[in-house]
């Protein structure tokens, strides 16, 4: 029987997409590269993944998202999840409009039982 480690992550599954970029970019990138001893297409890589990571924080701010959807989609945990939200000031949960209709909801329900 082969022993699993509960903690031990699969790779993200990649895929090749051909793109153009604007020849400006493609210099910075390989700029970017030599900066940090990686190659342009690490870099370019890196800046997807920085805008992916804009884009989940600003769906799960708007609350079209779970945090668990968030943590599967940048391949992370809900623990970094949660880090990145806090660390942005994003904040989760009910709008104050959301939770006054919740109060006039659960008054109106109250209400009717006591009719």
């Amino acid at each position: 029987m082969q022993s699993r480690n509960c903690f031990k992550r699969e790779a993200m599954k990649t895929k090749s997409v051909p793109l153009r970029i604007p020849e400006l970019i493609d210099s910075l990138a390989a700029t970017c590269g030599k900066e940090q001893h990686i190659d342009k297409a690490a870099a370019l890589r890196q800046w997807l993944y920085k805008g992916a990571e804009d884009y989940v924080m600003k769906l799960l701010e708007e609350g079209r998202i779970s945090i668990g959807r968030a943590a599967e989609i940048l391949d992370t945990s809900i623990y970094d999840i949660h880090r990145m939200v806090q660390e942005r000031g994003i904040e989760l949960g009910p709008t104050d409009e959301q939770r006054q209709e919740s109060k006039e909801v659960a008054a109106q329900l109250i209400a009717k039982t006591k009719r």
